[in-house]
């Protein structure tokens, strides 16, 4: 099957998961600068979320670049990983809403957990069917980050009961860690097109 309508799909679902969590921002009643204290942890778990769901957007792109073809087990692998950035928008709000408390700091750290996971299945689906030798599997490699993410937002979800400032630290590290442009496939790509 072409990839095109899975991209189409993706592309459209994430970009509801981004309008929903900019929904939850509320707008202040009055023009005083002290209306907006009470929003920031509101603010600061959106910004997160939204760096977070660029990220998989922008791999997601990549890893679908380098894909020739779709199967079942692909579109399966896809809606998995879709329904956990699906729920960003409930835990980002649930974690700003209560100023970044232990337990939805706690959920947050396990969606987020549950998104790499979901995105490494899907990574593995698309090797499996495009074989060990394909771009894909070429361009990741051993893959440091996508195997420390998850022992991170592990370490994460418990820590969140002890500091919920050294959890959210995390989570940020994480992020800025994927935020770092991977250019692993580009360049894969870009050598595959030049040979």
């Amino acid at each position: 099957m072409g990839k095109n309508r899975l991209e189409a799909f993706s592309d459209g679902v994430i970009a509801i998961i981004i309008t929903i969590m900019v929904l939850d921002l509320k707008v202040p009643h009055t023009a005083q600068l002290a209306e907006l204290e009470p929003l920031l942890p509101v603010l600061l778990s959106y910004i997160l979320s939204f760096i977070y769901v660029g990220i998989y957007w922008n791999n997601h792109h990549h890893m679908f670049h380098s894909t020739k073809f779709v199967t079942g087990g692909i579109l399966w692998a896809n809606l998995h990983l879709l329904f956990w950035l699906s729920l960003f928008p409930f835990t980002t709000g649930w974690m700003g809403e209560n100023h970044l408390a232990p337990v939805p700091t706690a959920v947050y750290g396990f969606v987020l957990l549950m998104a790499a996971i979901a995105y490494y299945i899907l990574q593995r689906a698309i090797i499996a069917q495009q074989g060990r030798d394909s771009l894909l599997a070429t361009a990741i490699g051993k893959d440091w980050k996508g195997k420390l993410s998850p022992v991170l937002y592990l370490a994460a979800i418990p820590l969140a009961f002890v500091s919920v400032w050294i959890a959210n630290g995390l989570f940020v590290f994480v992020a800025f860690l994927w935020l770092v442009p991977d250019r692993r496939i580009e360049r894969v790509l870009t050598k595959g097109e030049k040979e």
